[in-house]
């Protein structure tokens, strides 16, 4: 296995490879724009160590550990557009940049590129890797499209919530894994434990992400704190305290959720003195402990060789181990 920072660097060679092949047109543009706004390209990172656990031939997987990286831009390019936002890694939004045309056509071609990455591997695990990439692109719009449902419902349960965060973002962890297992010829009982432990770690640190945008120290985070609060997001923190509220509680919460607040900071106090009232942060603690647990039973199943599960036992604790 090698350091974190080698996957990065291939990762990041191959990169400036495609970007280079990548047509001038107009419509390739935004492409070359959204592709270098940076990123620790982990998604492709876990391809490269899927492939490397079961000693595979790691240049076998670059293309498709590449297009894992193109498709989570192009999800991220479309989820912009979709949320109206105007940034994206410090700089302007592919549509704010161009428009909303030129952002949507600009994702289609990016996804017909991911899909053509993913695809160039031998022949004999073409079959697999179409099969493991088609569920997982439609499982991410699955997931997407519950987020934005939940935008504007407000009956939307925990356990939804856990199936929405599961499809965007978790899924995609555990196929960048099991792509780099089934490239190095791994046994498909080993692909799909990687694929489990990949899952349940991808939704503790969804939980984890939640928890940090309320009780985090923002110098760490990187992010306002408090903000899902301010934008009245569902989290898991917000669904649980709904689920724990007694009458008034509940009354109280959904009086801030509402109303549009003259004093954000105000509203982060309010409604997190009564996350705190109902122990809303040690249930989801309690939940993200699950999951990692989860992922490292996984991770124990697998049939290698002792050193290599320590090897992502510690990138799972690294992963884990941000400020809350």
């Amino acid at each position: 296995m090698r350091s974190i920072q080698e996957y990065q660097e291939i990762i990041s060679v191959e990169l400036d490879k495609f970007l280079e092949e990548v047509k001038g047109t107009e419509l390739y543009a935004p492409v070359k724009y959204v592709l270098g706004l940076g990123g620790k390209r982990m998604r492709p990172v876990l391809t490269l160590m899927g492939t490397d656990m079961f000693d595979g031939k790691l240049p076998d997987s670059y293309k498709s550990a590449l297009g894992i990286e193109v498709f989570h831009n192009f999800t991220l390019l479309h989820d912009d557009i979709m949320d109206d936002a105007p940034l994206r890694r410090g700089s302007k939004t592919v549509h704010e940049k161009w428009d909303v045309n030129a952002a949507i056509l600009s994702g289609d071609v990016m996804f017909v590129q991911a899909f053509t990455l993913v695809t160039s591997c031998r022949t004999e695990y073409l079959r697999a890797v179409i099969d493991i990439f088609n569920v997982t692109a439609i499982e991410v719009c699955e997931g997407q499209q519950l987020d934005m449902e939940f935008e504007t419902r407000e009956d939307v349960t925990l356990q939804e919530y856990l199936e929405m965060i599961k499809l965007k973002t978790s899924v995609l962890v555990g196929c960048a894994l099991e792509l780099g297992a089934v490239l190095a010829d791994a046994p498909k009982e080993d692909s799909r434990n990687l694929y489990e432990f990949g899952l349940n770690l991808g939704m503790a640190f969804q939980i984890m992400d939640d928890l940090l945008d309320v009780f985090g120290d923002a110098q760490v985070f990187g992010k306002q704190v408090g903000g899902d609060i301010i934008t009245n997001k569902k989290t898991y923190l917000l669904l649980k305290a709904l689920e724990e509220a007694n009458e008034s509680q509940e009354v109280e919460l959904r009086k801030w959720m509402s109303n549009s607040v003259q004093n954000p900071e105000k509203k982060v106090q309010a409604v997190t003195a009564i996350f705190e009232d109902l122990q809303v942060k040690e249930a989801a603690n309690q939940l993200m402990e699950q999951y990692y647990k989860k992922a490292l039973d996984a991770l124990g199943r697998i049939n290698v060789a002792p050193e290599k599960k320590a090897y992502f036992k510690g990138f799972a604790e690294q992963l884990m181990k941000r400020n809350h």
